[in-house]
């Protein structure tokens, strides 16, 4: 019999934010039995740390800087292969419930704009190095079409899912399907969205977060429960003559936080140990870090951004305290979804994933959120294989692996041969316990789309990590950060400048040169003999 898989995905959780990486208060006894009995990623990184870049790797396993969703508001074209359209071509049912946020969410105009040269500007359509997108709609995931239109809808196959269930953007206003969804089981449901027609806080006091009236039963996260663990009932009412594959994904716990109902208060900020890598740094900052503490300091800060900050203990503290809380409710959806495979009979045949699209800080170096700084909390996400055929149960794995190995190994795992010009390595040899490793290193790409943090240009950087180090290389400046990560874990003591770690920096940048030309595009093929 065909193996079906289940990928489960959250959306900016860190990998220490969960029972089975370690974390002593956050309760995920759901997520947890998945590592009992199989096998964890422990250094698992994200191609781009953050949303539409990870997810287009997720989907085509190819790097940001081949499939073009360099940053968010970039939308995946329609042309490019997934992985999961591969699934659906060998007679897999594919299913999604939750968020995909492949297409842009927001109806806003460019950040970047075209230098302003002399001359008479270029027409519209040509105005870019690409033509405009002919090949499809690219506007189907904007919230304000889905909130204006009653009748606009997903254009079937999406990126290779036959069958859609969507949610999109972050909070109490998720909307998509989902939004309709809780407008039929609560007629005027927009009355209890937002801060403005919030319950009170009692005490809390963090930057974007709110007591929502959303009931657990209207939350996006139950929606996302419900319409996963309907389809496994129709699939096994309705003989379960094919395999499947059941891509699960919550909104949360991205901010703003508002987990609804028992959860908002369900871990007390006051218990809440900071983190162990809040101090900013030893020595001198970063010129980033230093804008950012000094941003904060002058109170100039914008803490509605959703874009990194420099926040306080207290912010800390009741971030942290709302995320579990919302983490707990995820876990809760997901030992349903669980237990429905087991009633089903299905358990057997379904490979479980879970994994988030990127981190955040989450007070450590006193920041919050996620931006182009790529401390550990941000770039390092949980990854969880359990497999009813894995011959390693309860395994932890300190080999270095990435987002963009997902599409390759499920793949594998089906027995698929994947596409040319995916880039991501099968992590089946590291599963079966047949390899002790499968790279030297890792990249990290981002190219931000703003001019901030002191940069005199939008942010572009490269980070590599390997298996003792973590070296960043921004674009324009001569500065950088190179962190020895078994003597430093928590990257406190930037090395750039140090003299006794040139050679190491020397030896690091030919590697992370190296690396980037392994990861140049391959596609298409020459059709001609050079």
């Amino acid at each position: 019999m065909a193996t079906n898989f289940l990928l489960i995905i959250t959306d900016q959780h860190r990998a220490d934010h969960l029972g089975c990486y370690g974390n002593p208060i956050v309760r995920t006894p759901h997520i947890d039995s998945l590592a009992q009995r199989g096998w964890r990623a422990n250094r698992f990184y994200v191609s781009n740390p953050a949303c539409m870049p990870n997810r287009a790797t997720l989907m085509t396993g190819r790097m940001p800087s081949v499939h073009r969703v360099r940053s968010n508001g970039i939308p995946l074209s329609l042309q490019a292969t997934t992985f999961v359209e591969l699934l659906a071509a060998a007679g897999y049912h594919t299913v999604s419930s939750g968020k995909i946020h492949l297409q842009p969410m927001l109806g806003e105009g460019p950040i970047l704009r075209p230098p302003g040269e002399a001359g008479t500007p270029p027409p519209e359509e040509l105005g870019d190095a690409w033509h405009k997108a002919d090949d499809g709609d690219y506007d189907q995931e904007r919230i304000n079409r889905w909130q204006e239109d009653p009748g606009h809808d997903l254009q079937l196959p999406y990126y290779g899912f036959r069958e859609v269930y969507l949610t999109m953007s972050h909070a109490d206003g998720a909307h998509g399907h989902y939004g309709r969804w809780r407008e039929q089981r609560h007629p005027g449901a927009d009355r209890l969205v937002g801060p403005d027609n919030a319950l009170p806080r009692q005490g809390i006091t963090a930057l974007q977060a709110w007591r929502t009236a959303v009931p657990e039963e209207l939350y996006s996260t139950t929606y996302i429960k419900e319409q996963a663990i309907g389809f496994l009932e129709r699939h096994r009412a309705g003989g379960a003559d094919r395999p499947f594959l059941l891509h699960c994904s919550f909104n949360d716990p991205h901010h703003p936080f508002t987990p609804p109902g028992r959860y908002w208060d369900m871990y007390d900020p006051a218990g809440i140990p900071l983190p162990a890598a809040f101090e900013a740094c030893r020595g001198k900052p970063t010129p980033a870090l230093a804008h950012l503490l000094a941003e904060r300091d002058a109170g100039r800060s914008d803490r509605e951004s959703w874009m990194l900050q420099a926040v306080s203990e207290k912010d800390v503290r009741e971030a942290i305290a709302l995320t579990y809380g919302s983490i707990a409710m995820i876990d809760d959806a997901v030992g349903e979804i669980l237990a429905t495979l087991r009633r089903l009979g299905l358990e057997d045949d379904t490979v479980v994933i879970f994994t988030s699209d990127h981190g955040d800080y989450m007070g450590d170096h006193q920041l919050m959120f996620k931006g182009p700084i790529h401390y550990d909390g941000l770039i390092r996400v949980p990854f969880i294989w359990a497999d009813p055929r894995g011959a390693q149960r309860n395994v932890a794995s300190d080999a270095l692996a990435g987002t963009v190995d997902i599409g390759a190994t499920i793949l594998a795992r089906a027995g698929l041969r994947p596409n040319h010009g995916m880039q991501g390595r099968s992590l089946l040899p590291l599963v079966e316990g047949r390899a002790d490793a499968i790279r030297q290193g890792i990249v990290v790409e981002e190219d931000n789309q703003r001019v901030f943090l002191g940069f005199d240009r939008p942010v572009r950087m490269r980070t590599l990590v390997t298996g003792r180090w973590r070296i960043t290389v921004y674009r324009g400046v001569q500065w950088g950060e190179l962190y020895d990560l078994q003597e430093d874990p928590l990257e406190m003591v930037n090395l750039w400048d140090d003299p006794g770690c040139a050679a190491a920096k020397q030896r690091l940048l030919f590697q992370l040169v190296q690396e980037m030309q392994e990861l140049a595009d391959d596609s298409p093929l020459p059709t001609a003999r050079a």
